[in-house]
């Protein structure tokens, strides 16, 4: 992938020297020992329902951590370049969404904020943890990143490459877009009103974020700022993440219903096409 270092983008709080407290180290949380698959499961639980699960398990409420002085982050050459690319991915991203989503919907953009931790971190949601993965949280319009994610990305889901590290992101950025568009409050309330849908319209908003994301991947296309070994990253990310690869990697087996993200087949069939359209009215994954 094609980008130019820049700084730290306006829309990223670095956060990583503020983080720490209330994280976790090992297998075990609170005297519950939870494996690769566990901590997968609850992390899950915690994206669908916006509240900490990991926090439940430790015997205490969703609180924020104690949080640590203020203090500069730790400003190695990885990181550093790491830091600069995730800001030109959320600059990227939110500048096509300013141009896009009035143009298709007649709805104004306003931008959401990245905040980079390590390990935990207090959000609108409750406490952001390194396990749990990045997530969005419309509560206060942010998506937390522990950096650690991308070689998590890389290690245990097979999906290297900084492409698919951008799909991640634009994926998250694909929820603003829906909570911008009334959609993500709309599946909440659906959500509260029919318990027995809570999972099938949770796959149905991730789908549609993952669409959100192959918009974007579109207009790099256009620009030159990729190729086709990027979209393969970006593939291979949406398929590593999918539902019945993480049961099957953790578990040995799939339970269809307890899906909350879709398929690997689905996650990347929707991305493909948004990828291929480029049109907001292409993702209507609540109308399949």
């Amino acid at each position: 992938m094609q980008w130019t270092p820049g700084g730290t983008s306006e829309d990223v709080e670095d956060r990583r020297g503020e983080s720490g407290g209330g994280g976790f180290g090992g297998s075990g949380f609170g005297g519950v020992h939870l494996g690769v698959g566990g901590a997968i499961i609850v992390g899950l639980l915690s994206l669908v329902f916006h509240q900490n699960f990991f926090s439940m398990l430790s015997g205490g409420p969703a609180s924020s951590p104690a949080v640590a002085d203020r203090q500069e982050p730790a400003q190695n050459t990885a990181e550093k370049t790491a830091v600069e690319f995730v800001s030109f991915i959320v600059d990227d991203v939110q500048k096509n969404w300013d141009k896009l989503l009035p143009a298709e919907t007649k709805t104004p953009y306003h931008h959401a904020k990245l905040v980079l931790f390590r390990d935990s971190y207090p959000s609108g949601c409750g406490t952001a943890q390194t396990a749990v993965g990045p997530f969005y949280c419309p509560e206060d319009e942010k998506v937390y990143l522990d950096l650690s994610f991308f070689q998590e990305l890389k290690t245990r889901f097979g999906a290297p490459g900084e492409f698919a590290q951008a799909y991640v992101i634009a994926h998250e950025f694909g929820h603003h877009v829906q909570k911008i568009l009334g959609i993500e409050p709309k599946v909440r309330r659906l959500q509260q009103q029919n318990p027995d849908e809570v999972n099938p319209l949770s796959v149905r908003l991730e789908l549609q974020a993952d669409c959100f994301a192959g918009i974007w991947a579109h207009t790099t296309q256009e620009r030159k700022l990729i190729d086709a070994q990027d979209v393969n990253a970006a593939l291979g990310a949406a398929a590593a993440v999918g539902d019945d690869r993480l049961q099957r990697a953790s578990r040995g087996s799939v339970n269809p219903e307890t899906f909350t993200h879709g398929t690997s087949a689905q996650r990347t069939s929707w991305f493909h096409r948004g990828f291929d359209s480029g049109d907001v009215s292409g993702c209507q994954t609540f109308s399949r």
